[in-house]
């Protein structure tokens, strides 16, 4: 008897076994048919029933009308394995100075075209195909995901010959962009319906090209949440050094909280001066210390530990504005922002908190510009909990863990990743310990000697 129990019980467990395995195979095959984001599903940004929503950030892809097939792996890949909400773009998408451009280009807004040739219609119709095409590529893997995106500029995208407004046209001919349109800008402050992304139920408050803010809701559409605050960041200052964003951005920044309800994260190309208060002023002798840029040249500095998470890095200066515009203090003072994260600075990857505000530097995605060693261009990955919105959990996905070996182009991966963008990261590199840094450094500055400046930032 107990024999043909166990044999009953042993035939009873295979069996179950079989209808375990078949009901994952389904699951499986039903989950494949869903799209990557459940926002999307849904109809809308909103927290699910398990309390969470995710936000995936690409900076930098920088490259021109051909973009490597290692940064749209990397894209496809972060996809996959983050399963994000949305995709935020933040700067620098197209490589302005590419020379597929140069009958259009401008090394500053208020600059002539390289030749001092003014460019006709059909001048700036053939750079705006080739725009079209860059963007095209690497927003492909998010329509094949059905993934929204928003996306921002940096201070090499318009040097391709055509604004932000042009710019926010094109994103716009795309499956699942949330940019609004520009007539929505005339009414700022004011929520309006952002169907035309596709996500039937969502809004969006409108500023200028490249600013804008994105309610997210709760699973029963009864508040928002957290609200998701897209802001350009300006790109060159006349005085020289990078520009902050205009007086109408910063306005929109104040009157966000009380129209949205809730604390917002803000995502910007370039960053704010704040981003020096998560770093610790250190001897020059010491070893990783990085050399502060412009405003801040004077001192050397290391993480400090003590606000920045586990896992940080700092790989060159913080490149961010001479003068404090006030950004950072707007956000204080309204006590309706939790977090700013920014891209510029391709070798940096940190996140630290100052006053009760998360700081963010995301590395670059890119494999057509300088930047960290292949393996450590990354996504950025946000996963909030309804439980505690204001406090995400982040980590980098990088290429090395969730792609593997670039197949392209690796001479010149490498040289990037190695060599200055200007003489102060040739010193920089020699406060790196180790055999390999020396040699490095010392090429490097052979390079900045000879008055190499690479593609910066």
């Amino acid at each position: 008897m107990s024999e043909r129990i166990h044999r009953s019980a042993a035939n009873a467990g295979r069996a179950l076994s079989h209808v375990s395995e078949h009901t994952h195979q389904l699951l499986d095959a039903v989950e494949e048919e869903r799209p990557v984001s459940v926002s999307a599903k849904l109809g809308r940004l909103q927290f699910h029933h398990s309390g969470k929503f995710r936000i995936l950030q690409f900076s930098d892809i920088q490259d021109g009308p051909k973009i490597s097939k290692d940064t749209i792996s990397l894209i496809g890949a972060a996809c996959d394995a983050a399963r994000p909400d949305i995709v935020v773009f933040t700067g620098d998408q197209i490589a302005g100075y590419d020379s597929a451009y140069a009958r259009t280009s401008r090394k500053r807004r208020w600059d002539m075209p390289k030749g001092g040739v003014k460019p006709d219609k059909g001048d700036f119709d053939h750079t705006r195909e080739l725009v079209r095409k860059s963007i095209r590529q690497f927003v492909q893997p998010l329509v094949d995901r059905n993934v929204p995106f928003a996306v921002t500029f940096g201070n090499h995208d318009f040097q391709c010959g055509l604004d932000n407004a042009e710019l926010n046209d094109i994103y716009r001919e795309f499956p699942g962009c949330l940019n609004p349109p520009m007539a929505a800008a005339e009414q700022p402050g004011a929520a309006q319906s952002a169907a035309y992304s596709g996500l039937a139920d969502q809004q969006v408050y409108a500023c200028e090209p490249g600013t804008f803010a994105l309610p997210v809701s709760d699973v029963d559409h009864t508040r928002n949440v957290i609200g998701l605050v897209m802001v350009d960041s300006g790109d060159y200052a006349k005085s020289g050094g990078y520009d902050t964003p205009s007086q109408r951005a910063l306005d929109f920044l104040d009157a966000m909280p009380t129209a949205l309800g809730a604390k917002s994260i803000v995502f910007q190309h370039i960053p704010i001066p704040q981003f020096y208060d998560v770093l610790k002023p250190v001897s020059s002798s010491t070893a990783y210390a990085i050399q502060g840029y412009r405003s801040f040249d004077a001192a050397c500095y290391v993480l400090d530990e003590s606000k920045t998470l586990p896992g940080s890095y700092l790989g060159e200066g913080v490149s961010c504005p001479d003068i404090d515009c006030g950004e950072f203090q707007i956000m204080k003072d309204t006590d309706g922002y939790f977090g700013l994260f920014a891209g510029h600075d391709h070798r940096n990857g940190f996140v630290g908190t100052t006053e009760g505000i998360m700081l963010g530097a995301t590395p670059t995605c890119g494999f057509g510009s300088y930047g960290p060693v292949p393996d450590k261009r990354a996504a950025r990955l946000f996963e909030f909990d309804i439980r505690h919105p204001y406090e995400p959990r982040t980590q980098l996905l990088e290429f090395g863990q969730i792609v593997g070996k670039p197949t392209t182009r690796k001479a010149y991966t490498f040289a990037m990743s190695h060599v200055p963008t200007n003489p102060g990261d040739a010193w920089n590199l020699l406060r790196k310990p180790g055999l390999v840094s020396t040699l490095a450094a010392g090429f490097a500055a052979a390079i900045a000697s000879l008055g190499f400046t690479g593609k910066r930032r």
